[in-house]
């Protein structure tokens, strides 16, 4: 049997809500033993954490792959050593691919091209309509048999409520998830800033908040009407909030979620058009920043992803209106995260019970924690590391971050995945 003990090692526990010092015992891929600070215990092997933070791996729900059909966007490849570096150990991809994954022949591909070419785990959804048209629901149940984990159109919104309340019932029938981006299509359609001020300032073609809360409302509707199993992709928005509460604590199966670009920058960064800031749904006020984020530290908003979403330098370099929506964050999303804790808002513990336990609660996976029997994906970090962002050092073929050139704390020491190492810094 081959033991690893990590020792004087600060333990972000996200079940408990507890950053204690401590030694984690690790053997065969799975943790063993949580030792309290003086507690020892026997293994082959020994690290000293240095009193660096040790936390169970992200598991970033909504990664976009540009395999297949835009390789030359993001490869598995890439994507993995991102990943690695990153501190994410389990990424959920999204089926918004060219071709879509609509069908258990693509996701085979996927399977097989994510286990040859990613060091860490990788759990594929399928689209929820074929074609990611809106209009013929795919065939769950063997999407769910070739190994999809969620269902979801990404950002191309079911028009159609009939379909989509065939799509929820099926999906219910079977104990599917459904993950849906909460916003009315119409009043969407071409906007590429939140409406208000700025957008009008600077031109942009904007779309009133209102429009996640009508999205929000539609699909909380149907899944009263349907039993399904629902998590909103991003929450952005203070008016969306009173009714994700409504829905939980009407006992509804409803989750959501939030990019950490959201939680971090407003539409002011957009500055002049600069259009790494162009994101989907767009950057909001400062207002409905720190509105979600306290909906994170209450729980309310159950997600933190990075929403990694790769755009080559073409897609960018065009006037903002027309610029390709997204930013690319698996590296960035622990630096990221940790400007939430330097200032306050968020501790260690919450971030990573966004980060890393819900997202493995809600997909059923035993990752995402510290305790005996949990999977040893584990992430070592400093918070308080600084360093300017550079994204030409990022691993990711596309470079379309937010935070080039800003000033960061939070650098990701080493990484493991099923108590393997598959990355350590420099």
């Amino acid at each position: 049997m081959s033991a690893t003990l990590f020792t004087n090692a600060r333990l972000i526990d996200p079940e408990a809500l507890t950053d204690d010092t401590g030694s984690l015992l690790v053997e065969n891929g799975r943790i063993t033993a949580r030792l309290g600070a003086g507690e020892n215990a026997s293994a082959e092997r020994v690290i000293d954490c240095a009193g660096a933070c040790l936390a169970p791996g992200i598991v970033d729900l909504g990664v976009k792959i540009g395999e297949p059909g835009e390789r030359h966007k993001e490869s598995f490849r890439t994507a993995g050593r991102a990943a690695a570096k990153g501190g994410v150990t389990t990424m959920i991809t999204r089926p918004d691919t060219l071709p879509a994954i609509d069908n258990p022949e693509t996701l085979e591909f996927v399977l097989r091209r994510a286990q040859a070419d990613t060091p860490v785990t990788v759990l594929p959804m399928g689209t929820l309509t074929k074609g990611r048209e809106g209009r013929e629901m795919t065939e769950i149940g063997f999407l769910m048999d070739a190994g999809a984990v969620a269902f979801s159109d990404g950002d191309h919104v079911v028009e159609n409520t009939k379909v989509l309340s065939r799509a929820l019932t099926y999906a219910r029938s079977l104990g599917a998830l459904v993950i849906a981006h909460p916003q009315e299509p119409i009043l969407s359609r071409g906007a590429s800033a939140t409406s208000g001020k700025f957008a009008s300032l600077r031109g942009l073609s904007g779309v009133t908040p209102m429009a996640e809360r009508m999205g929000l409302d539609r699909d909380i509707a149907l899944v009263e009407m349907t039993g399904a199993r629902y998590h909103a992709d991003q929450i952005t928005t203070a008016r969306a909030l009173p009714a994700l509460e409504r829905a939980k604590n009407n006992g509804f199966d409803v989750t959501a979620g939030v990019s950490i670009h959201h939680l971090t920058l407003n539409e002011l960064d957009v500055a002049d058009y600069r259009t790494f800031f162009k994101l989907k749904p767009p950057l909001r006020s400062e207002d409905d920043r720190q509105a979600v984020v306290e909906a994170v530290g209450s729980g309310l908003i159950d997600i933190i992803c990075s929403m990694h979403t790769p755009q080559d330098a073409e897609s960018k370099r065009l006037p903002f209106e027309e610029a390709a929506s997204g930013a690319i964050g698996l590296e960035t999303l622990l630096p990221a995260a940790m400007r939430l804790y330097h200032a306050g808002a968020l501790g260690l513990a919450q971030l990573f019970r966004a980060m890393s336990l819900n997202p493995a609660k809600r997909l059923g996976l035993a990752s995402g924690r510290l305790s005996a029997g949990a999977p040893a994906d584990l992430v070592l970090f400093d918070p308080d590391k600084p360093f300017v962002m550079d994204r030409w050092s990022l691993e990711s073929k596309s470079k379309n971050t937010p935070f080039d050139l800003q000033r960061m704390q939070g650098r990701v020491m080493a990484t493991w995945v099923a108590g393997q190492e598959i990355y350590r810094s420099a």
